[in-house]
């Protein structure tokens, strides 16, 4: 884990198991017993219902913001030398609302399109539908949204802690509704991540709907990348060879 006191370690989901000097998202007001669907979104919602600072965020055990370095080929202890510490979230924070990853760019197709090569389309038109009951004032920025093909991903941001708040307020209004209406029973495990996924597309929503003043940070994975079979992963879906 960082050093830097800005980080604040959270176990995430039920477990017996407890690592030491980690908090739980399992305490207070709170859903981790809905981890395996929400994955670090059960982090965010007990951040949201349980923590108060003047700055919040979320970044995950593997994947930090950087100091303003990519550092794509540095080693993991490098890494961790680089990771964003407390004199760069002043400088930022000082100038801006928010800090968001580096846009993730598809080039050969939108985020709608990668979604539906990659996941079960089913969670982004039940999305939408929900967007439209109750917040309609929102849908022409998901439809816009869905069709750049540069993405902010990785469900991080660091932010004013009322942006945060409001931010995940609106999300937790959102994701329920969908699960509601979305039968996921026959779901991979792994696509049973749904509502983790779904809110990537939908922090952009809100955040272009807002007008968000935000900056952009280089994300690390911390640990070995395995890039042959990411790029393999990725020619094959849009090919129609994934399985889900």
């Amino acid at each position: 884990m960082p050093k830097d006191k800005i980080y604040v370690p959270v176990q995430v989901g039920k477990s017996k198991q407890t690592f030491e000097g980690f908090l739980r998202d399992d305490t207070g007001d709170n859903i981790s017993g809905k981890n395996p669907n929400y994955c670090e979104l059960t982090a965010q919602y007990w951040a949201w219902k349980n923590r108060r600072a003047d700055i919040k965020g979320l970044v995950h055990y593997r994947r930090y913001f950087s100091n303003g370095k990519k550092n794509f080929f540095k080693t993991s202890a490098e890494k961790l030398n680089d990771v964003m510490n407390v004199h760069t979230l002043q400088a930022c924070m000082e100038k801006y609302e928010m800090i968001l990853p580096h846009k993730r760019n598809y080039y050969i197709e939108t985020s709608w399109s990668h979604y539906e090569h990659a996941h079960h389309i089913e969670g982004l038109n039940v999305t939408r539908d929900v967007l439209q009951e109750l917040y309609p004032e929102y849908v022409p920025i998901f439809d816009e949204v869905v069709e750049r093909k540069a993405v902010h991903m990785f469900n991080m941001l660091i932010a004013r802690g009322d942006i945060f708040d409001n931010y995940t307020e609106w999300l937790f209004e959102i994701l329920p509704e969908v699960e509601k209406r979305v039968d996921i029973s026959t779901y991979s495990e792994y696509e049973k991540r749904i509502f983790g996924f779904i809110s990537e597309i939908l922090l952009d929503v809100w955040v272009d709907k807002n007008k968000i003043n935000y900056t952009e940070k280089p994300v690390m994975f911390i640990g070995k990348q395995h890039w042959g079979k990411k790029i393999f992963s990725f020619l094959a879906r849009k090919c129609g060879f994934a399985l889900k």
